[in-house]
């Protein structure tokens, strides 16, 4: 693989990745941009060489990859915009949809992102990889999406008249990207009923990690709540937990619930924070070359842990809630995760556009591949839609007493504390349905 581990991204978006550490040409115009925009076939035979070298299955998902270049290079491109239209032709043909090109516009879109700062409604989107549906990964907090009810699994059907059907998220997000203060309707349909939402667009400011220590039932509980893992989310996280040693809390609740992922540094990182030993994470790449990441002896604080996870947890959260529950660290509570496993590296390309590429699958420490299966929570608390809007949606109940996944996570992590303040803490974190 020649891209570092700080350059991957894990995230459930097909089109807006949460951060990256982009490798590659930068956004400055410079002789190889001029090269590129005078020969677009180089473009497009780039693209293809990274895809070649790269992608995390040999076969190319059974497509013959070689004749694809053929096919594509014996083409003429009089301008640039052919040759992007040409690229997405060929990477659909691969039929996944996380590898992916972003044009010189959106790659800087992506790069904003990185920010803390977003421009737009507030949506993490996916793609389905049967149905093609455009699927609301999450809503980012106190956003216009998160403040309207939109929720996690949301089906988008149309933005503003237009029909999604057949559309990608690259063209999705640009049609709901736009202007501060202006607007954009989104049909979404959820279970057999479409809703219509018009949406304000914001400047939204993104902060992945908010702390609180809170007095549950005699004990003080340090309560974390992770957005996402961003490049700034191990540094906020390490303050928060710090912080609430300092305030001497019995027991701690994360919650990473509708966290649609990230950056993979960023969740091994956090992962650290928790664990002094074992594995955290398997990588493995198209040569069939298993990379481990385990737990380094930095862990902050060793007191009893219960992590809430529901479907809109993807990714990363997916790669600390998988450390946590095979170490048993911890124990989830809530709903089966959304399920992705795979991971891609995203880079500059020679004219200023951007390609995100996947290059590698994760495995959980015991070796769970959890790709469309997610991982299933040691505790299942599962939620009616009218449950869900009531906690997702613009009442923002999320880790109130009103919030039932939150209650018995509460109540798991009472037994687990008792247990650890008794001298038992090897068995903290064995679940108790």
């Amino acid at each position: 693989m020649s891209i570092t581990k700080r350059g991957l991204v894990l995230g459930a978006t097909a089109a807006a990745v949460t951060a990256v550490t982009v490798t590659g040409a930068g956004l400055h115009l410079s002789q190889g941009q001029a090269f590129f925009q005078e020969s677009p076939k180089e473009l497009v035979d780039e693209v293809w060489q990274l895809i070649d070298r790269n992608y995390v299955d040999g076969t190319f998902n059974q497509v013959d990859w070689r004749a694809v270049r053929q096919e594509y290079l014996g083409r003429a491109y009089s301008s640039r915009e052919e040759a992007y239209t040409a690229i997405r032709e060929m990477l659909k043909k691969l039929n996944d949809p996380y590898t992916r090109f972003m044009d010189p516009q959106e790659f800087r879109n992506m790069q904003i992102d990185t920010s803390g700062e977003l421009t737009g409604v507030g949506i993490q989107l996916s793609q389905d990889e049967e149905t093609k549906e455009l699927i609301v990964v999450s809503p980012i907090e106190d956003s216009p999406a998160f403040e309207a009810g939109i929720m996690a699994r949301d089906v988008i059907v149309k933005i503003d008249d237009k029909s999604t059907e057949g559309m990608d998220t690259n063209a999705a997000v640009n049609l709901i990207r736009g202007p501060v203060g202006t607007e954009v309707t989104l049909t979404i349909r959820r279970g057999d009923e479409e809703k219509v939402y018009t949406l304000k667009r914001a400047r939204i400011e993104v902060h992945p990690v908010r702390a609180e220590v809170r007095e549950e039932n005699g004990k003080k509980v340090g309560y974390i709540r992770l957005n996402q893992f961003s490049a700034n989310a191990a540094e906020e996280m390490q303050e928060a937990i710090e912080d609430m040693e300092s305030k001497k809390v019995d027991g701690y609740v994360l919650d990473l619930r509708i966290n649609p992922g990230g950056l993979l540094y960023s969740s091994i990182d956090i992962a650290r924070m928790w664990m002094d030993d074992g594995v955290i994470v398997s990588t493995v790449d198209r040569q069939g070359i298993a990379e481990q990441e385990r737990a380094n002896g930095t862990a902050i604080t060793d007191k009893p842990l219960v992590v809430l996870v529901d479907g809109g947890s993807a990714s990363a959260s997916e790669i600390l809630s998988g450390a946590l529950q095979d170490n048993k660290r911890a124990v989830l509570v809530g709903s089966k995760t959304f399920g992705k496993g795979l991971v891609q590296s995203v880079r500059g390309l020679g004219d200023g556009s951007g390609l995100a590429v996947t290059v590698a699958k994760y495995l959980t420490p015991s070796g769970r591949d959890i790709n469309q299966a997610g991982i299933q929570p040691d505790i299942t608390v599962e939620l009616t839609d009218e449950q869900r809007v009531k906690l997702f949606g613009a009442d923002n109940e999320i880790g109130t007493n009103r919030d039932l996944q939150y209650s018995r996570a509460l109540q798991e992590l009472n037994q687990n504390i008792a247990e650890y303040q008794q001298g038992n803490p090897q068995n903290a974190a064995s679940a108790k349905p």
